[in-house]
């Protein structure tokens, strides 16, 4: 890690009356996380991604909650990391700072950050398919085959699966940020799933200064201002002290 790039990347979030922040899955895998390409294999003769649309909802409800109680629970059983716990303590002194995240897992609001723009929804949200019924299943546990109390119906986990909408409200408002900001930091995201990918470049285009944290180069890494090489765990703790210094 180039300490003269995290010089330049906090200089950067100084000097902006309005900060973003971008995180992806990378963020979450150094929690423990598993990606989707780590629960292949985990559930006999399906792929992941064959478990997490509304036509495998439809065909066999059962067998989509098997494997959405088992991602909980893999969930359930990691902590934030210090890249977490280093956007909390940007918030706090940064001006205006708004988190917007690919993530479904919930670690960002544990590790204190408020506010959070979830693009991709959580897995712990629970909603009835039929009626408006929503619960927290963190909150009020849940059966092996869930079904709304108010109407019988399927409960389904509050992801967004592949092939649907986002939600408006959580896209809308993250198009606001990029629109508005004068830095986004991207943390741990191949900038390549849409519509997020998009976001850093919109932002650039509006004149924001691009600040990409990845051990990897992505196609992001073109546009970035600073780019911070190395994982979120690791750069984020060394940018939020620089930034405090």
């Amino acid at each position: 890690m180039d300490q003269t790039h995290v010089a330049k990347a906090a200089e950067l979030l100084r000097d902006a009356e309005f900060a973003c922040c971008l995180t992806g899955a990378g963020v979450s895998a150094e929690s423990g996380v598993p990606t989707f390409r780590d629960l292949d294999g985990l559930w006999q003769d399906h792929r992941a991604e064959e478990l997490v649309t509304i036509e495998a909802f439809q065909a066999d409800p059962r067998r989509v909650w098997k494997f959405h109680h088992g991602w909980r629970e893999l969930i359930g059983s990691v902590e934030p990391n210090p890249g977490h716990v280093a956007l909390v303590r940007m918030e706090k002194i940064l001006p205006r700072f708004e988190l917007i995240t690919q993530n479904v897992d919930g670690l960002h609001q544990a590790a204190g950050s408020s506010g959070v723009i979830e693009l991709h929804g959580n897995i712990w949200d629970t909603w009835c398919v039929n009626c408006r019924y929503q619960c927290d299943a963190k909150l009020q546990p849940l059966s092996d085959e869930p079904h709304c109390p108010q109407c019988g119906a399927w409960l389904r986990p509050g992801v967004i699966w592949f092939g649907e909408a986002l939600p408006i409200d959580a896209l809308r408002a993250a198009q606001r940020a990029a629109l508005s900001c004068d830095v986004m930091l991207v943390v741990g995201t191949s900038a390549v799933v849409q519509p997020a990918a998009s976001l850093p470049e919109w932002a650039c285009q509006h004149g924001a200064s691009i600040i990409e944290v990845n051990p990897e180069s992505t196609p992001l890494s073109r546009i970035a201002a600073v780019r911070l090489s190395g994982p979120g765990a690791h750069v984020l703790p060394a940018l939020a002290e620089k930034l405090s210094a």
